[in-house]
């Protein structure tokens, strides 16, 4: 079986320098990486965050003017005959905004860019919360009705956007079908190796991945992702309506009690952080361009804001006006990054572990077990006795970031494919592949103890491409989100035809 996987590992290679070049672009040319701050930015961050930033000023910084009007439509109390509510629509969606990267990933960044990567995390998510903002009122006003569902996302308007033609949709929806399956296996592994981690600190010592533990997690999350998925959208999104608000909060709580214990360090973490960002010595130095770089992407590729993978669950939502889950959609922005990663910023900083830790430790903080993480922890709690609860806790709380992320990979991979057809066989399909395919395979190289690194970057590639494919459709359909944010302003939120914007759509007749 070894054997197998490395043979498969291996075929993959070819992928890693193509990968690594697209995001990297044009950061990897000699010329352009010597320019101070933008050599370190890639075209990916840069396209994103111009992005966010035309559509704020565009939108007369919507993010900020509808925050409040976002929040009341997420209280309320409403329950749809067709497709789901705004409130489970937004935690469906931070369900795959709030993953692992939330801790692994705002950890590694600061190991690499130092505080002041985390100020420049939260602006890059401002600006993000246009753009998620536009990408989900494109999502709505194209959205199409399957029966007591909802379908729709980047798919469904990148077709209407260029030129209404049927096989620009199908390469986007098999694009996103491939990228959303090929992070399958990466969640799995994150999921089992998290539980493994939580049986060895119950135990008292190191538990082999071929034992029965490993078996018995692998059995049981087979089962409960089969359970879950099958069920279809409403059954995804009673999971996450439980799952998100409890691991969220469980999240918050720990990092709340940690900070507590010391108040005496909160000063040194604002310092630490703007001094990070914006000291001459920081900026006219390497250490701003790290920071501003490591922030910027790992805000957006934390958030995902832009990179069209929330479309689809901003388009299942039954709402009155389209733009209203573009509101709740840009508060999802802003819980992923400056709440869920802006508290791990705080134990990474506030423990100062992450001072002499370089830029070659990143591979082995992502494919670790929170190390550097668990220790800013331990080193923040007073005494040891509550290392061993702290430790289970999050890494309880990593492992529901990772289950609800792949679940959520899964759904968005059958509404991507209800472009390409509706067949119950088709979908169900789509579900077997996600659930009794690729979550086994994770399941056995986890068992094998391999990681396949090269697998992994499969998902990576296709996210890029992605995001390449995204962001232009979106600019080109900005017209749309200004009319009907234009729309909603005159009218307060009234009664929404698309005709009143000068198109048709398949439901806002």
């Amino acid at each position: 079986m070894t054997e197998i996987f490395n043979a498969v590992n291996s075929f993959f290679e070819f992928i890693v320098p193509i990968t690594d070049f697209l995001w990297d672009f044009p950061t990897n040319i000699d010329w352009y990486s010597k320019i101070p701050v933008l050599g370190g930015m890639s075209l990916a961050v840069i396209l994103l965050l111009g992005t966010g930033i035309y559509f704020t000023f565009k939108t007369s910084f919507v993010q900020c003017k509808r925050f409040k009007r976002g929040i009341k439509i997420l209280a309320q109390k409403k329950s749809s005959e067709i497709g789901v509510s705004p409130l489970a629509s937004f935690l469906l969606s931070s369900a795959m905004r709030i993953g692992p990267g939330n801790i692994v990933g705002v950890t590694g960044a600061i190991s690499v860019g130092g505080p002041g990567t985390l100020f420049w995390m939260w602006l890059s998510a401002f600006f993000g919360m246009a753009t998620a903002f536009s990408e989900a009122v494109l999502a709505q006003v194209f959205k199409e009705r399957k029966g007591d569902e909802f379908v729709g996302g980047l798919p469904f308007y990148g077709k209407r956007i260029l030129g209404n033609k049927r096989w620009i949709g199908i390469i986007l929806s098999i694009i996103f079908i491939v990228y959303a399956l090929f992070c399958i296996p990466a969640q799995t592994f994150n999921i089992i190796t998290s539980l493994g981690s939580i049986a060895e600190t119950v135990t008292g010592g190191p538990i082999d991945r071929e034992s029965v533990v490993y078996y018995t997690i692998t059995i049981l999350l087979i089962i409960s992702v089969a359970a879950t998925v099958f069920g279809g959208i409403k059954r995804v999104t009673k999971v996450t309506d439980r799952l998100v608000p409890i691991m969220a909060l469980v999240y918050i709580g720990i990092t709340i009690v940690v900070i507590t214990f010391n108040l005496d360090k909160i000063q040194y973490f604002f310092s630490a952080v703007f001094k990070g960002a914006f000291t001459p010595e920081a900026i006219f130095g390497g250490a701003f361009g790290i920071a501003l770089s490591q922030g910027i992407k790992r805000g957006l590729m934390s958030n995902e804001a832009g990179q069209g993978t929330i479309t689809m669950a901003a388009a299942v939502a039954d709402n009155k006006h389209p733009a209203e889950q573009g509101f709740v959609q840009a508060i999802g922005v802003f819980l992923d990054t400056m709440v869920i990663c802006t508290m791990t910023g705080f134990v990474v900083v506030m423990a100062s572990v992450w001072n002499g830790v370089g830029a070659a430790a990143w591979e082995t903080i992502r494919s670790a077990k929170l190390p550097l993480y668990l220790t800013s922890l331990q080193n923040l709690i007073p005494g040891t006795s509550f290392d061993g609860i702290i430790t289970v806790i999050v890494s309880l709380c990593y492992a529901l970031f990772a289950f609800t992320t792949l679940i959520g990979m899964i759904l968005f991979a059958e509404i991507s494919g209800n472009f390409i057809s509706r067949s119950k066989k088709f979908i169900t399909s789509l579900r077997a592949l996600g659930a009794l395919i690729f979550v086994p395979f994770g399941c056995l190289t986890v068992l094998s103890g391999l990681e396949l690194g090269n697998l992994w970057y499969i998902s990576d590639l296709v996210n890029i491409i992605v995001v390449y494919a995204n962001v232009p459709i979106l600019l080109i359909g900005s017209k749309i989100v200004f009319k009907v944010l234009d729309h909603y302003n005159k009218t307060d939120g009234g009664k929404f035809c698309s005709m009143d914007i000068g198109i048709e759509t398949d439901y806002w007749k």
